[in-house]
């Protein structure tokens, strides 16, 4: 009699499975032994998407251009940058070697290259004396923006350049710090 009322105060239930796996009518799996579409990628990508054609105008001014021979071709770089104030662009050096503003040589230029003048220098810290480490690190910190364990790494692998392209009166004032400190750096 208890049995029969604790099965009614527990309701049979029906047993619905945990997952159901149903397809619709008209699914068809792929076939396994197909390729890869291949798409067709195009010659050039260009970002901003197509461009208009030149007008007959530029197409002219190209012509000509193309007409003309190769001494009066490389005047007109620098004649437009004058004319359009276009700021001049520095050439570059790789340990000794020239690229120029193009990075490549200038061959048959027949220029004679003037001397720049540097502007940007690094300073590299060369020794430091050992009792005065502390005050040289606290330098170091003063112009570098670095944390305290920064700082003593770098000034613990001399020589090393502490700060790059500063302006010759910066240098030579960081310079004179570090000396008063006691350490040696020098200009590059």
């Amino acid at each position: 009699m208890k049995a029969l009322t604790l099965l009614k105060s527990i309701r049979m239930r029906p047993t619905v499975p945990l997952q159901i796996r149903s397809f619709q009518p008209d699914f068809v799996p792929a076939d396994p032994t197909a390729k890869p579409k291949r798409y067709k990628l195009p010659a050039s990508y260009d970002p901003y998407g197509p461009r208009p054609p030149p007008s007959e105008k530029i197409i002219q001014l190209a012509e000509k251009i193309a007409a003309l021979p190769p001494e009066e071709r490389m005047q007109i770089g620098p004649t437009l940058r004058e004319k359009l104030r276009h700021p001049k662009m520095q050439s570059i050096s790789v340990e000794g070697v020239d690229l120029g503003v193009q990075g490549g040589s200038a061959g048959g230029s027949g220029k004679v290259e003037e001397k720049v003048e540097k502007t940007a220098f690094d300073i590299k810290l060369e020794k430091f004396d050992t009792a005065a480490k502390i005050k040289v690190i606290k330098e170091v910190r003063a112009f570098t923006n670095l944390g305290l364990k920064e700082a003593k790494d770098m000034v613990e692998k001399v020589p090393v350049v502490i700060k790059q392209g500063v302006t010759k009166e910066e240098a030579n004032e960081i310079i004179e710090k570090i000396k008063a400190a006691g350490g040696v750096a020098v200009m590059e």
